[in-house]
């Protein structure tokens, strides 16, 4: 495993690894096709709930996951990736969980790795913990597409370089938070679009909390969520604009997005 470098030491949960409940959250959005095999894949004995947020979904992504037992919440009107999130997480505080994992039921990550992702936090050696594509190397043999592995490169280089961070990948949508985390970082404020992912993890390093990364495999097919090409752009400037929000707040800039 690899520990961010340049963050300080905050212990955000009070988790055991005998008493610690373990909570999936799924942000949704058409994902009918491939949600069964996501769902299938997740330790049962590990996890104590599954809860998916549809954001208004035009296909079964509902009715399928209601008839294999996992709790549904469905928005009535489509918000967007970080407006899905910010339920997710509402809802499994609300549900008791001590660890909230979040995982795209597109079966693009494999949850088998869900007991790698929360060790470090039930250790309590971690606040955040992220399954990494690029650790082991395997993202391009994945399939993920060259622009985007480009991009991603360039965006962490500048991510670590501003937020003083050593990690190998900002950009997954595979990670594991604990309680204490997401009840004290102000992430309602962030984006209700995919920028969210970049804001609360500079929110992560400016409160001080501990990020570490695991090697995931990752799958590129068809049927796996992926953003296009204008919405890849989009976010990388919101990621570059988060950066410089984040080196103003340090400056004594008051930006809700860094305030308690």
């Amino acid at each position: 495993m690899a520990t961010a470098t340049g963050v300080e030491s905050q212990s955000a949960g009070s988790v055991a690894s005998t008493t610690a409940r373990v909570i999936v959250t799924m942000p949704a959005y058409n994902a009918a096709k491939t949600l069964l095999k996501t769902f299938e894949d997740i330790p049962k004995g590990l996890v104590h709930e599954v809860i998916l947020v549809d954001d208004c979904s035009s296909d079964d992504t509902a009715q399928t996951a209601s008839s294999i037992g996992i709790k549904v919440i469905r928005h009535p009107h489509n918000v967007g990736y970080g407006g899905n999130q910010k339920t997710c997480y509402l809802e499994a505080l609300r549900d008791g969980a001590d660890v909230v994992i979040m995982l795209h039921p597109d079966y693009q990550y494999d949850p088998r790795k869900i007991p790698e992702m929360i060790a470090p936090i039930l250790e309590r050696k971690a606040d955040i913990v992220l399954g990494s594509r690029l650790l082991n190397g395997g993202a391009l043999k994945g399939g993920m597409p060259i622009y985007k592995f480009i991009s991603n490169r360039f965006l962490t280089t500048m991510q670590n370089w501003v937020l003083g961070t050593n990690l190998s990948e900002f950009h997954t949508g595979y990670r594991a938070y604990s309680r204490g985390f997401l009840e004290r970082v102000p992430f309602l404020r962030n984006s209700l679009a995919f920028v969210f992912d970049a804001e609360i993890l500079a929110q992560a390093v400016y409160f001080g909390f501990r990020i570490d990364e695991i090697p995931v495999e990752t799958r590129y097919f068809p049927e796996a969520s992926s953003i296009n090409f204008w919405n890849s752009v989009k976010y990388g400037v919101g990621v570059l604009n988060t950066l410089v929000r984040f080196a103003l707040a340090r400056t004594g800039r008051n930006d809700p997005l860094f305030r308690r």
